[in-house]
Formats: C-alpha cells, structure tokens, sequence
C-alpha cells in the first residue's frame, strides 16, 4: 500500500474537525496533518486530541495553510506517495477518501478530483454563485488548456511528487485552480470521482459574504488567465 498523508487547511471548525478526523478510514492514511489557520476558537486543540498532528500557520490564506502542511511533509525522512486534501467544515465525507485513492493506485492517475458536480450534492450546500462559477472556472481550463474537469472542489487526491513539481504559489482562493491548470499545463493524468456533499458545520469564510464570494471569483479567474 502506498503511504498516504492528509492535509486539512482550518480556520475556526471545532465543532468540526473532530467528526472529519474520526470518519477518516483507519489504516489508510499515516498523517493526518491539521494546518491552523489563524483560529481564535479550540480548533487545534479537538484536532490534537483526535489524533491529527497540528501545524500553525497564523496568516489567514487557504492556499497559504496547505502550503505549511507540505513544508511539514518535506521535513519528513519518508516522503508519502499520496497527498490528500480535505476541508475541516464536514461538507465532505472523508470515507469516500478511498475512492480517490484507488484511482491513483488502479490507474495510474497523477491527481484525482472528488467532484461533487458528478456526485450527490444536499440541497443548499453550494450557493447558486458557487455553482455558476464552478462552471464558469472549468469551461474556462476546457477553453485554454484542453482539459476537462467539472469541479474545483477541495477534495482531492495527487501524487506527492506530482504535487512537488507544480511548485504550488497560492497563499488564498486561487489554490485549487491553480493546481489544476497546472496539472493542465505538465498534461498530468488526471480524473474525478463523483463524492457526496453536504451542509457545512458552521458559516463559510468564503461563499458566506459576498465580499468572500467576490474576491474568491475574481482570484479565481484572475489565476486561471494568469498561467497561461
């Protein structure tokens, strides 16, 4: 079995994470690794005393904390295989985090996509506004990098040495597509997975307001022009 390390990136879910952690299959993953963004709450604590080990990153950015949840991968003597990443909200259902996995190990892929377009998403988990510009965002890479994708959810699953070459920059909204263009661009084998999705615990940061939603659709296809 290959070995499989997983990141969450956190800001303020401590009625959260422990539900994430403990729904992760056991056995299949070595690290769970929790990137404390900036939470003012006990976030890092409920993550600590389920298991996850806890990485602190104090500038608020999503992109910025999984990056600090790689550095910790790098300083590690074995390396994983596989890098997972998974939001700490519980809209995901970590269980299926297999399904990813085995598309990397059975195919071959480099990188795998949980995508909720393809999956079975609750009513009212995603805003009307993230729907449309995940649409907007993958017919874009469709347009100008020739390769399709329906979804930029977080859920996801790459090769860790796939990912090292990316040479991944993002510190906010633009992380995943930048991930993806740039699998995109490298003509990485890549698929996705239909995942169910749910509610979130607790009001996002991001598709809450609509300053976040805003920033995040403009950083978002501003990365996406940008990498051409």
């Amino acid at each position: 079995m290959p070995v499989v390390d997983v990141i969450i990136p956190v800001y303020n879910e401590e009625h959260s994470i422990g539900k994430v952690i403990k729904e992760i299959p056991a056995g299949l993953v070595r690290h769970i690794i929790v990137c404390n963004n900036g939470s003012t709450d006990d976030t890092a604590n409920v993550a600590k005393r389920n298991g996850a080990i806890v990485v602190d990153h104090p500038v608020k950015g999503y992109g910025g904390a999984c990056l600090k949840g790689m550095e910790y991968m790098a300083s590690l003597n074995l390396k994983p295989d596989i890098v997972v990443f998974l939001d700490g909200d519980y809209s995901d259902y970590p269980e299926e985090m297999s399904l990813l996995i085995n598309e990397i190990i059975i195919r071959n892929a480099d990188m795998v996509i949980g995508s909720r377009s393809l999956g079975e998403m609750e009513s009212g988990a995603m805003l009307p506004q993230q729907v449309f510009g995940n649409w907007l965002a993958t017919m874009l890479i469709r347009m100008l990098y020739d390769y399709h994708f329906t979804d930029l959810g977080p859920f996801r699953a790459i090769k860790y040495k796939a990912l090292m070459d990316m040479s991944m920059k993002d510190q906010t909204f633009g992380w995943t597509v930048e991930m993806q263009v740039k699998a995109a661009k490298m003509k990485l084998k890549t698929g996705e997975i239909g995942v169910r999705y749910r509610k979130r615990i607790g009001k996002s940061k991001v598709s809450g307001t609509v300053k976040g939603t805003m920033l995040a659709g403009h950083k978002i296809l501003w990365t996406i022009f940008k990498l051409i």
